[in-house]
């Protein structure tokens, strides 16, 4: 069957289906264990199975779909048939953010609070992350070159590469090395397949034989099963609008406010990560219009939220990998069936209890230092310090999440001995942890600004460096940056907390100090390049 003579399915949409499915299935695995774990979000399987999933099904369908016409057009109006589809699926650093910086610290606040059902909260703090998400996606399709000119892209990346340094790999490491017999072997598989540059004999794709092997050693030692065998599981799951608990998300005090400054930054680093993939593909031959590329990307998020699912969609990075393998338009709608039939039909929960998670953690893991190898790889060289600066703000708020984590293992965190004050001088002195608390609140924010304020300082552009600090300052003197207060388990971001604690507009002036320096650069200093070499 032709489509306006361009065969929609062809050999290579089989290798890249398979490439593509498994991608997306480790999503789906990392949601329903993340949501379900009774150590994070502690998400029923009645809302996670009957809910989540069946809502990032039709999120996929709406891309897979849209995507695999798009090529199919584009093929014919250019008599090709060599185009290959945009690929796309789950938000891999959008579903750690989602999880780890907006419903767990909403669940944790719930908690604290008292609510009946803190699991409900966090569901909806989720949602309207992923409205919110999908609304800047939506919009950012008619100014994504602008934002991209404004960042330069060592900002951008570095601060990706923070998340994705903390809170993807190092926790996938550490659980590589508490399970090492699965966790090394199928990290050798995916070194060898991706960063060795190999195929194994028979074209079977490496991230499916890292995940079978996997499994089998899993099994082997009694990783897997998971439990008892998933009893009435399987069944038709339609998925059904959440219109309701979007509007008592956006109802909710504070909520908004609360994650603000992790809705901005991810939205607006999934419209310039997608328009770079839509530029990956222009090179390797498939010009595809951006506007309604990214709109589309962003309408995905949005049905994601309308119908449950709190993981935004985006265009995936690979788009010449998937070409040079073959894939055209064909995988894109395979992948969508695929997707659709797990998550409908309920058959995820015997993948979960068949495949472990430490199964494909290698990927995850690998997806990671990629993530942060791209930080350095695709800017100039001379951005390297500016990539390392906006790479700690990440690493820190990592950091201070596990001190926060141990400190509840050690039994605080409870209605009897409740975060305070008095914890940090608990902690040796040469710890800083309150400059860390401070640190975690808005450092999506905190590593854009002082990554572009470093490469503009590189460039030699004071004034503009300065103008950036004072955005920062800004940010900080209305507590969307820094400003934090005690719940009974945790520290959160306390909007305006500047105005009712004037001791905490001290970093607002640190920053208008810092751009104080940078205006009067040009006249009290001149140039030393002999001085500090290249």
């Amino acid at each position: 069957m032709l489509f306006g003579g361009v065969r929609p399915f062809v050999r290579g949409d089989v290798d890249g289906f398979f490439g593509l499915a498994l991608d997306n299935l480790v999503q789906l695995l990392l949601i329903d264990a993340l949501c379900r774990s009774p150590y994070v979000l502690g998400f029923s399987d009645e809302l996670v199975r009957g809910t989540i999933l069946p809502g990032a099904a039709i999120s996929l369908v709406v891309g897979n779909l849209f995507y695999s016409r798009q090529a199919l057009k584009l093929a014919e109006a250019e008599g090709r048939d060599d185009v290959c589809a945009l690929p796309y699926g789950i938000n891999t650093v959008s579903l750690f953010a989602h999880v780890f910086l907006v419903m767990l610290p909403a669940k944790m606040a719930a908690e604290a609070a008292g609510v009946d059902d803190p699991s409900r909260v966090a569901w909806q703090a989720g949602l309207l992350a992923c409205l919110g998400s999908g609304l800047i996606e939506l919009g950012g399709a008619f100014v994504a070159d602008k934002l991209r000119r404004i960042t330069p892209r060592a900002a951008l990346l570095s601060t990706l590469a923070g998340i994705a340094l903390g809170f993807i790999s190092l926790g996938f490491l550490f659980r590589t090395f508490a399970h090492p017999i699965v966790g090394l072997a199928t990290l050798a598989i995916v070194l060898l397949t991706y960063f060795g540059r190999v195929k194994f004999k028979g074209g079977l794709p490496g991230g499916f034989v890292a995940v079978a092997v996997g499994t089998a050693l899993a099994w082997a030692i009694g990783l897997a099963p998971d439990g008892e065998a998933p009893t009435g599981s399987v069944g038709l799951m339609l998925p059904v609008p959440v219109i309701g608990d979007v509007f008592a998300a956006l109802s909710r005090p504070g909520m908004l406010a609360a994650y603000f400054a992790v809705i901005i930054p991810m939205g607006l680093f999934n419209v310039v990560g997608s328009l770079q993939n839509i530029e990956s593909a222009e090179a390797a031959g498939d010009r595809y219009e951006v506007v309604p590329s990214l709109a589309v990307n962003g309408a995905g998020s949005i049905v994601a939220a309308l119908f449950g699912s709190c993981f935004p969609t985006t265009i995936y990075i690979g788009h010449p990998g998937w070409k040079a393998m073959g894939a055209r338009a064909g995988y894109s709608v395979a992948n969508a069936v695929f997707v659709t039939l797990v998550c409908l039909s309920g058959t995820l929960a015997w993948i979960t209890w068949a495949v472990p998670v430490d199964a494909g953690m290698a990927i995850v893991l690998w997806i990671g230092l990629v993530i942060t190898a791209q930080a350095f790889q695709a800017t100039p060289k001379e951005h390297a310090p500016a990539v390392v600066i906006g790479l700690l703000p990440g690493v820190a708020a990592w950091g201070a999440m596990m001190a926060k984590s141990g400190l509840r293992a050690a039994g605080m965190g409870n209605p009897d001995q409740p975060f305070n004050e008095a914890l940090i001088e608990a902690f040796p002195a040469d710890t800083w942890i309150d400059g860390a608390f401070a640190l975690e609140q808005g450092f999506i924010f905190t590593a854009m600004i002082l990554a572009t304020v470093t490469v503009l300082i590189i460039e030699r552009k004071f004034t503009v460096a300065g103008l950036w600090l004072v955005a920062a300052a800004a940010l900080a003197s209305t507590g969307l940056m820094h400003g934090y207060r005690w719940t009974i388990g945790d520290t959160v971001l306390d909007v305006f907390a500047p105005w009712r604690h004037p001791e905490r507009l001290g970093w607002a002036l640190g920053y208008l100090a810092m751009a104080a320096v940078l205006f009067l650069a040009p006249t009290v200093t001149e140039p030393d390049d002999a001085a500090h070499g290249p």
